[in-house]
């Protein structure tokens, strides 16, 4: 027993040791062992002849080299490494033959709901859109020849099938006369009816026959009293700088901002978007996506004249509340107390909070309720009334009250608040229309 219990243990360190050295020279390998042949009994695993095995055998060795004993464990080929140098697989340029697409074209007229949306409301309200240019009568001081020159330009939109256009008073303030461009590129004249500097809002009208007018385009409008909601999709379409029918995308920024107008008072209820406005949008609808007016573009907050992402348009509201009066009487049929005030700069050098009547117009609202302006006596000006309410609303200054008495009609019974010889008290009154106000 002693002799067979030494040949067992060299044979299996020397099985150990040549599965090693095989395992080695595995690693080490660099060239890629060739594909099996296919008629090769060792590639389908077919057992080989016992006679085709003998001769392709190599000589046997000696017997210090035996085979391991059974039950030794077998040695396993390792799979070879990849080459060092191997370069991954190059994919075709796209366009090439065999190219593979990233991102599948979409099909011809596809598109994501909201770019059908915007092309939707372009298509329908781009007609409706106007660019105006007015011009002024200037006096060539050499040849003392009248000339009409170019004095300005901004947007508009057609209001209704007569061919009256809405725009801002600034776009068309100090103009002799005006044209407008239409979508089809017809450039028409137009005269000046009327507007309300303090909202900025005018109205021109189109020299058409009826038949002509009757086949504009107007803006659509939604039922009074919509409500709007921020963070709501807005679309403003407009001429900046002379490019007409561009189109921007925004949405509803904030409401009710208070911006000082063009009229030098406060117009309230202002709509606030990021939809870019430029020079030469002034006057333009803000839209929907519905595709109706929610207000007209105005103005911007820029530092450099150029759009911020800031843009203010005066409500739809006030538009329907005011055209229809323009269009009829020339102007705003705004209800008035008939009084003259003294200006809030001399009011706040005198510290006095609230508007000081100065005059009183002669049979006037203010006149038929007794209140007081200013009187002389000798050398000395004496203080009447100091209003500084009206109903509800507190007056602190013209633009307090201006915007107060704008929540009235002509014909409504208001309090007017005043503080008289140190005492405040009501005094009724009943508004009327009244030029000078």
């Amino acid at each position: 027993m002693r002799p067979k219990i030494a040949m067992t243990r060299p044979r299996a360190a020397l099985a150990a040791l040549l599965s090693s050295t095989a395992l080695c020279l595995a690693a080490c390998d660099t060239e890629r062992p060739p594909a099996p042949d296919k008629d090769d009994p060792r590639a389908t695993g077919s057992p080989a002849q016992p006679d085709q095995a003998r001769a392709a055998a190599p000589p046997s060795a000696p017997s210090q080299d035996p085979a391991p004993e059974q039950g030794a464990p077998p040695s396993t080929q390792p799979r070879p490494s990849p080459r060092a140098d191997a370069q991954p697989a190059q994919q075709p340029a796209p366009g090439q033959p065999g190219a593979s697409t990233l991102v599948p074209s979409l099909s011809a007229g596809a598109a994501i709901e909201d770019e059908r949306n915007s092309i939707s409301v372009f298509e329908a309200a781009a007609p409706a859109t106007v660019f105006i240019t007015q011009s002024q009568l200037v006096r060539n001081r050499f040849t003392l020849r009248v000339d009409q020159i170019p004095a300005g330009t901004g947007s508009g939109f057609i209001w209704d099938a007569r061919g009256h256009i809405v725009t801002n008073f600034h776009v068309v303030a100090g103009g002799d006369s005006f044209s407008v461009t239409l979508f089809d590129d017809r450039t028409v004249p137009a005269r000046f009816v009327g507007g309300d500097p303090k909202r900025d809002i005018a109205v021109l009208a189109l020299e058409l026959d009826a038949d002509a007018a009757a086949e504009l385009t107007p803006v659509a409008r939604p039922a009074k009293g919509q409500p709007l909601i921020v963070g709501q999709k807005t679309l403003a379409i407009g001429n900046p700088f002379g490019l007409d029918h561009t189109l921007t995308v925004g949405v509803i920024s904030a409401l009710d901002r208070e911006v000082l107008g063009y009229g030098g008072v406060t117009i309230r209820n202002m709509i606030q978007t990021d939809a870019s406005i430029n020079p030469g949008n002034s006057g333009g609808p803000l839209l929907d996506s519905a595709g109706q007016l929610i207000g007209m573009n105005t103005m911007i907050y820029s530092k450099t004249g150029s759009s911020a992402g800031i843009g203010f348009a005066v409500p739809v509201d006030t538009i329907t509340r005011l055209v229809p009066q323009i269009i009829e009487y020339g102007q705003p049929r705004r209800a008035s107390l008939g009084i003259e005030v003294v200006p809030d700069r001399l009011a706040a050098r005198a510290k006095i909070q609230g508007v000081i009547i100065e005059k009183v117009s002669p049979q006037g609202p203010a006149h038929q309720a007794g209140l007081q302006g200013l009187r002389r006596r000798g050398r000395d000006i004496l203080l009447g009334d100091v209003i500084v309410g009206i109903d509800d609303y507190a007056v602190a200054s013209f633009d307090d009250l201006f915007n107060a008495l704008d929540n009235f009609e002509p014909g409504d019974s208001v309090a007017v608040k005043v503080q008289r010889a140190g005492e405040v008290f009501a005094i009724e009154a009943v508004l009327e229309v009244v030029s000078g106000d």
